[in-house]
């Protein structure tokens, strides 16, 4: 990913927490020698670089994933913002975003109980606390059953990279001139903007 200086962001932690609140990736990789890609949840376990996953069986995306450099990327909020906005006319529009690109390889699960332990914890990441919901002894029976149509996979990361676009190349004035701009928008992207805007000025 092209980063210019004033957007690349290297602090692992920064990037983690990014991660585990935007976690609905795109993985990316090459299947039959053409470009494919997935959408799917996924669950970052920090300790061991690992990012784990499932396809369904019935995509084929998972078939020669293994041992290719695979890329996933995770979209924050994003927003248009307009040259009308600056002090000037000598200008020209742009977007304003974060995104995070991971690199690595794909390994896939074979064994039940780690791949019953993801689903666990995908389970426990997204639903409600106070949800009736959960996996135990109640319904593994047909977990079980369910787990024969998915194909468990993780990832280990060997690379991160992390872009806040922010107009950091900008001056202060215009900076507030954007951020004024996007707090008058209903758009939740663009008050999400508005508010890393200030918090990396």
């Amino acid at each position: 990913m092209y980063i210019p200086k004033h957007f690349r962001v290297e602090d692992e932690e920064v990037l983690y927490d990014f991660i585990d609140n935007n976690s609905f990736g795109i993985v990316f990789s090459t299947h039959e020698n053409a470009p494919n890609a997935t959408h799917l949840p996924l669950i970052l376990d920090r300790e061991n670089g690992y990012l784990y996953g499932h396809f369904s069986r019935a995509n084929t995306h998972w078939i020669d994933i293994q041992n290719q450099e695979v890329l996933v990327v995770f979209q924050g909020p994003h927003s248009y913002i307009s040259s009308s906005w600056y002090e000037t006319n000598l200008s020209v529009p742009t977007w304003n975003y974060i995104t995070v690109h991971v690199y690595g390889t794909v390994e896939l699960i074979n064994g039940k109980e780690e791949l019953l332990h993801t689903l666990e914890n995908m389970v426990g990441k997204y639903e409600n606390p106070d949800s009736p919901y959960q996996i135990d002894e109640s319904n593994h029976e047909i977990i079980e059953g369910l787990m024969k149509g998915i194909v468990g996979f993780k990832l280990n990361i060997n690379r991160i990279e992390g872009k806040w676009k922010l107009s950091q190349n900008h001056s202060k004035e215009r900076q507030l001139r954007v951020i004024a701009e996007l707090e008058k928008s209903s758009r939740d992207d663009d008050g999400e903007i508005a508010a890393l805007m200030k918090v990396n000025m």
